[in-house]
């Protein structure tokens, strides 16, 4: 925890994080050597149900409250150990995610100055191994020990290849004593992961591979994403045929046609259809009927509004209204590959929240739809409502 959050020491940070670490060592060797000093005097050895701390506890205090007391201490240490992966998890994964191999919304920081993306991510992973595993510590214990000493053998590797790439002062003393702290460690993973396979290891043993694999295709999406994005010289001739990826282009090349999806005249309709007239481009209105009777019935109503623009009516006998306009619109752009398709759609804003799993929310599902549709633009036109 300390190493990933060396960035939020006050500076000197490198310095800082060194002095927090030295005084954590020397806590942890003095806690270790006192118990096990104590744990011999008295005689204790291991047994099922009780750890030697509990054991030194009931000798040391048979009666009076210190027992309890200890209890709850030893309570209040494990949780805050539990609680450093939530500090300090968030945090490598805004690393990472800065660096391109995880999602980029771990680089957003919550209301309250936390990586909230982050925490989700370990609540979830930490609820789905606590179920996989029935809360069994004993099964735990061995993914623990063979994640904690990966983590250590990676890292002292990689202090190894920082000073062969440094060569600094002394940096022939600091390579050997990570180099043997990288094989000691190796050797204990080892034996943890052959030992303890079958006990819950296994699980360790696949996913770290699974997981790098998964951040090197996440660096190679991120990779080809800011090459197809990046800003090139103009090109003296469009390349590639028609129906390529969006290429750049000028204010003047784009040209538009509006689509208006209207299933009833209303005056939630009525203002998409005057929002796309005010644009001063081709506009089109579509209607999708589940028979041809509704959809004479609709021309009329159309007829009585004034037939202000063109209107196109497609019969979807299976009551299907996405679908059939995703495919009209589709058929329109590549008959008219030149064209930007802009499909305005009235949206019904609502107050109350309650009301709105009333609603289709059919705007949102039309985006969804044309989303890999090259060329067309999907925009809404609010609606308010007083209630």
């Amino acid at each position: 925890a300390v190493s990933n959050a060396v960035p939020a020491f006050r500076p000197t940070e490198w310095r800082n994080a060194r002095t927090t670490l030295g005084w954590m060592v020397a806590m942890l060797v003095a806690l270790f050597a006192g118990l096990v000093g104590l744990i011999h005097l008295d005689g204790l050895v291991p047994r099922p149900g009780e750890t030697l701390l509990s054991q030194l506890g009931r000798e040391t205090f048979p009666t009076g409250p210190w027992y309890a007391l200890l209890q709850a201490t030893t309570a209040l240490i494990l949780l805050l150990a539990a609680n450093t992966a939530f500090n300090d998890f968030p945090r490598l994964l805004f690393f990472m995610a800065r660096d391109g191999h995880a999602p980029r919304r771990f680089l957003h920081m919550g209301d309250r100055l936390a990586f909230s993306n982050g925490l989700v991510a370990l609540s979830l992973a930490a609820g789905l191994i606590f179920v996989a595993f029935r809360g069994n510590t004993a099964s735990l214990i061995p993914l623990y020990a063979v994640g904690v000493f990966l983590a250590f053998t990676l890292s002292q590797t990689g202090m190894v290849v920082h000073w062969r790439r440094r060569r600094g002062p002394g940096w022939h003393r600091r390579l050997a004593l990570n180099a043997v702290g990288a094989t000691l460690s190796g050797l204990v993973l080892l034996t943890a992961a052959v030992a303890k396979f079958s006990e819950g290891a296994w699980v360790v043993v696949v996913a770290v591979p699974l997981l790098v694999l998964l951040f090197r295709r996440i660096r190679r999406h991120y990779a080809a994403l800011h090459h197809a994005l990046a800003l090139h010289p103009p090109a003296p001739a469009p390349s590639g045929p028609a129906g390529s990826a969006e290429g750049e282009e000028l204010p003047q090349e784009v040209r538009h046609l509006v689509v208006v999806p209207v299933a009833r005249l209303n005056r939630a309709s009525l203002r998409a259809l005057a929002y796309a007239a005010s644009l001063g481009q081709p506009t089109l209105a579509v209607h999708i009927a589940p028979e041809e009777a509704e959809a004479d019935r609709f021309r009329e109503q159309w007829q009585a509004w004034g037939d202000h623009l063109r209107l196109e009516t497609i019969v979807s006998p299976y009551r299907a209204v996405i679908g059939p306009l995703a495919h009209y619109l589709e058929a329109l752009r590549t008959t008219r590959p030149e064209l930007t398709l802009t499909v305005i759609v009235p949206e019904v804003v609502l107050r109350r929240r309650w009301h709105r799993p009333l609603h289709s929310r059919v705007e949102q599902r039309l985006r969804v739809a044309l989303r890999a549709l090259p060329g067309v633009v999907v925009t809404t036109v609010p609606v308010h409502l007083a209630e």
